[in-house]
């Protein structure tokens, strides 16, 4: 594509053409010089089926919860032990089972327990939330401290410690105030005999984080 924009004699825009690694540990962006790069606006080419043309995202955050147990004899355990891995576990059953990855699509977010690993003296539980709609968004954090606070009251304050960490946010927000760039896309799709399917992408793109970086994606 590049090299035909080169070379054709065709008239097109001021054209800048930027590469960054994959996004998939949330950092493909961190690097990126928004105001060297000096665009109005951008779209990031991705895999995916043809026509595909996306500009809404999950909001996104991690949440680690660490659980310190106490380990006894279990001959004399009663009204002593705290088995961390049956509090870790007790966690993931208070959460909204149908709020699964592998019970969700489309708009519907979800918690999806990436790790767990631990003994009875200490558990460790790996979360990551997801949802486009901010203030469901912001309803699962909530969610997920209500949990933890609960076991915090029923085990005590000390046994469990939450780390919840935003990743990033629905790049629709920072893209909707100019509907020229969608419009645009649409249009080029249909000039070449495709048929546009937009559709919200299930997952992150460094287009999220460079929408809210000031340039719109």
């Amino acid at each position: 594509a590049a090299e035909f924009l080169l070379t054709t004699r065709r008239t097109h825009a001021t054209l800048k053409i930027g590469f960054t690694p994959d996004e998939e540990i949330g950092r493909g962006a961190d690097r990126f010089d928004v105001k060297g790069f000096a665009a109005d606006y951008a779209y990031t080419a991705d895999g995916g089926p043809i026509g595909e043309l996306e500009y809404e995202n999950f909001n996104a955050a991690s949440a680690q919860v660490i659980v310190h147990g106490r380990n006894i004899h279990p001959g004399s355990a009663k009204n002593k032990m705290i088995n961390a891995i049956d509090i870790a576990c007790e966690l993931n059953g208070l959460l909204p089972a149908s709020e699964r990855p592998q019970f969700t699509e489309h708009y519907e977010g979800f918690f999806h327990c990436v790790g767990i690993k631990g003994s009875v003296e200490e558990a460790e539980i790996n979360y990551i939330i997801r949802d486009h709609d901010s203030e469901k968004f912001e309803h699962k954090k909530q969610l997920m401290w209500d949990v933890v606070n609960f076991l915090q009251r029923k085990y005590g304050e000390k046994v469990l410690t939450l780390t919840l960490k935003d990743q990033y946010y629905n790049m629709r927000k920072m893209v909707e105030p100019h509907p020229q760039v969608i419009e645009k896309a649409k249009r080029a799709m249909i000039e070449a005999g495709v048929k546009p399917l937009v559709k919200p992408i299930r997952g992150g793109t460094d287009g999220s984080r460079l929408s809210f970086m000031g340039l719109p994606c």
